[in-house]
């Protein structure tokens, strides 16, 4: 399949995709971007696409796993967001408790730790630790899933091992 058909096949596939990042997102705003997401990492991985294969079921898995991640990545941050036009009104949300000294000297201390990996290690490991699944790591750097597990577990005995400490502390 050429990239002028490729393209032209995933224009046409638009209706039904925005229909289903819809459903799973439920909202508008958010199905768009569901969408465009799709359609970057379709053309991004176009090569990756057998071409006898369904068009279609290879985007809806794109958008499947893309909208997965995502939701994924925002329960990691568990970020709590206040919208309101008058900021002065925000109230702090009940059982939210701003970090105190050691809890703040921890964390750079954990920070500190994860710097002070190598590379090799440290990029799986805050890559993985962000959400991403080890396939999507070993795709974007170009190694064998079992090189990404690897150095992740390495990465983490290594942190244990800096960081005991906190072991006993907890």
């Amino acid at each position: 399949m050429t990239a002028i058909e490729f393209n032209q096949q995933l224009i046409n596939q638009r209706t039904p995709l925005k229909n289903f990042a819809y459903s799973l997102t439920l909202n508008s705003e958010e199905a768009q971007d569901l969408l465009q997401d799709t359609y970057l990492k379709a053309l991004t991985y176009r090569d990756k696409f057998v071409d006898a294969s369904n068009l279609k079921a290879w985007l809806y898995t794109i958008m499947k796993n893309t909208f997965i991640n995502s939701y994924r990545r925002s329960v990691k941050t568990r970020q709590i967001i206040q919208h309101t036009e008058d900021m002065a009104v925000v109230k702090p949300v009940a059982g939210a408790n701003l970090p105190g000294a050691e809890s703040q000297m921890n964390h750079k201390q954990i920070v500190k730790a994860i710097d002070a990996l190598e590379d090799d290690y440290k990029i799986p490991f805050t890559r993985y630790y962000d959400g991403y699944k080890y396939k999507e790591i070993a795709d974007e750097l170009n190694l064998p899933i079992g090189t990404v597990k690897s150095r992740i577990f390495l990465a983490r005995k290594r942190l244990m091992d800096q960081l005991k400490d906190f072991s006993a502390k907890n």
